[in-house]
């Protein structure tokens, strides 16, 4: 008999995630392939996927999270894609979730998906993340990244979306060094983007945008709620943003001097 069930490409871009990339992929280990594009990782993680039996690993030089993200949906070979980060993990209830919309003969081309994001190895329950979503499954013929965003990329879905019930794992907090490189990193590519479009640095913004982004999250998004998780993966996003407009006028700078 024919397999006549719709297959899935998993991908997964990656840079020194050897701590959490091995139940990445244990947890796609459903899909009909998986793809992993890495930023010449130098912990290992390259090592480990070149080894692993159900991977296809390709090496890319990181530009921004687009163009790395719309390299990795060129290689894909099936039109359902599993896109993930390689510190999610898909929980046994939501890969059965998603096979079944898969199959579903359904018209949507899109699905939206919850996360429950973990502080280590501990939920964090508020914080301004609970009701995030994002994309993660989508039809390749259907769906492009953006090019008008360089960081918090954006899918563009030609059809209807739905969203999945069962939440998609994100461990968003290994340690503080960690974390914090990571904000830090956002907040650079988030100056570009927005210096590329013309944006020039003020200060009200640079000292207004962290202080409201700490307190929205903090108290607003009930941050406190989390205990001390909350104080510092508020101020860590806060310092993301404060980041930014450093970055902002660094370039605003380097422009005026050329």
């Amino acid at each position: 008999m024919p397999d006549l069930r719709e297959k899935i490409s998993a991908l997964i871009i990656t840079y020194n995630e050897i701590g959490y990339i091995k139940q990445c992929i244990d947890s796609t280990s459903f899909a009909d392939e998986i793809i992993v594009v890495d930023s010449y990782s130098t912990d290992g993680t390259f090592e480990y996927l070149k080894n692993h039996p159900k991977v296809k690993v390709i090496q890319n030089p990181f530009e921004n999270f687009t163009t790395q993200k719309s390299f990795a949906l060129k290689q894909a070979n099936h039109d359902w894609i599993l896109f993930l980060d390689a510190d999610e993990v898909v929980p046994i209830s939501l890969k059965e979730e998603i096979k079944t919309k898969t199959n579903s003969n359904s018209e949507v081309v899109a699905y939206w998906f919850y996360r429950k994001f973990m502080f280590q190895d501990k939920p964090l329950h508020f914080s301004g993340w609970q009701t995030d979503k994002n994309y993660r499954l989508f039809r390749k013929s259907k769906a492009k990244f953006s090019d008008q965003k360089i960081v918090h990329e954006t899918l563009v879905v030609e059809g209807e979306s739905g969203i999945l019930s069962e939440r998609l794992i994100h461990y968003c907090y290994k340690n503080y060094d960690h974390y914090k490189a990571k904000m830090t990193k956002y907040g650079k590519l988030k100056a570009l983007e927005e210096f590329q479009k013309g944006k020039k640095w003020h200060i009200m913004p640079q000292v207004l945008r962290p202080a409201w982004k700490f307190f929205y999250h903090y108290i607003i998004r009930l941050g406190f709620l989390d205990g001390k998780k909350g104080v510092t993966i508020c101020y860590l996003n806060a310092l993301g943003v404060w980041t930014r407009y450093i970055e902002l006028r660094k370039l605003n700078n380097q422009e005026k001097s050329s």
